[in-house]
């Protein structure tokens, strides 16, 4: 479902948060070219899925669609929805470094560093482009939700003691997915 053309008649109730190592977690997003209701829908069942999973941001690719969508929540307050489509940071600056997880890879979290403040410029549901500057753990979001559109997850991030600390949690992903 590499276009948003599928958006169209898809069961977005079917929708599930797919995990590592699914292959579609590493392709590389397509921008969203067709805006409208089918896009609206899907952002308010991310939001939907996001929530049920305590999860403060979600990538389209996070499931199964590579397209160039992700919606966040920094506060986890249902009030407080942020939908980006066709994100791009024009902008970083500054260093930190704190603890991440990831919906798609359950159960395994690591210290990452990423830029203090970023501003990213993005569309909104409506097509319309803005640009949004944010620091700490919305910066953080950003970074990671536009590395999953970019086909980058968590686990490309780590080192090698936290990958020795969670190899145990991802060598059961990848057997639970070969059982599949």
């Amino acid at each position: 479902m590499s276009d948003n053309k599928t958006i169209k008649g898809l069961d977005l109730a079917a929708l599930r948060i797919i995990h590592y190592p699914d292959p579609r977690l590493s392709e590389m997003a397509t921008p969203v070219e067709q805006f409208g209701p089918e896009l609206a829908a899907l952002a308010d069942r991310m939001f939907e899925l996001m929530f049920e999973a305590r999860g403060v941001g979600l990538a389209a690719p996070q499931v199964g669609l590579t397209i160039r969508l992700f919606v966040c929540s920094p506060t986890f307050d249902p009030a407080d929805r942020h939908v980006y489509v066709n994100p791009r940071l024009i902008e970083v600056d500054g260093k930190q470094e704190s603890e991440e997880g990831c919906l798609s890879l359950p159960g395994v979290s690591c210290k990452v560093k990423r830029y203090l403040s970023a501003t990213v410029e993005a569309c909104d549901l409506e097509g319309n482009v803005f640009q949004e500057s944010a620091t700490e753990l919305q910066a953080r979001i950003y970074q990671h939700e536009i590395d999953h559109l970019d086909g980058t997850l968590l686990i490309n991030r780590m080192g090698t003691v936290a990958r020795m600390a969670n190899r145990k949690a991802i060598r059961e992903m990848e057997e639970e997915f070969q059982l599949k």
